[in-house]
């Protein structure tokens, strides 16, 4: 199976936070089978320049970026985010992820709780 990574993973990792052991785990696992959206790569990016960590950013693009696959949400979805929001009462960067995850048949890797909503639709991995 192939994941979608969500940025709360890699963050952790980044940001060094209490869960960044079993986040590097599933990562060193999962190696060869990881997406990642562009969505998801630009709020990591914006997170660590607004807390001025751009040298960890760079390391990641250096290190992380070339072992992923980047997918993004084709044109034509993005009609379906507000109908995905409604639905399944998601916010935008969620609704995004989920439309993602469902138009390339991606498993969702998070630890996002909102993401329990989906179940049903797309498998979800949540890390503790």
């Amino acid at each position: 199976m192939t994941y979608l990574v969500d940025a709360n993973i890699f963050l952790e990792i980044l940001l060094s936070q209490e869960r960044q052991e079993a986040c590097k785990r599933f990562l060193v696992m999962a190696i060869g089978n990881i997406c990642i959206s562009d969505f998801s790569l630009h709020s990591i990016g914006v997170i660590l320049f607004r807390n001025n960590k751009e040298n960890i950013f760079q390391k990641f693009a250096k290190d992380v970026i070339p072992k992923v696959r980047i997918v993004t949400l084709s044109k034509e979805s993005y009609k379906d985010l507000v109908e995905i929001r409604n639905k399944l009462e998601l916010d935008f960067d969620d609704a995004y992820q989920y439309k993602v995850a469902n138009d390339y048949n991606l498993e969702i890797v998070t630890m996002d709780n909102d993401f329990k909503k989906v179940k049903r639709d797309i498998k979800v991995i949540f890390l503790k």
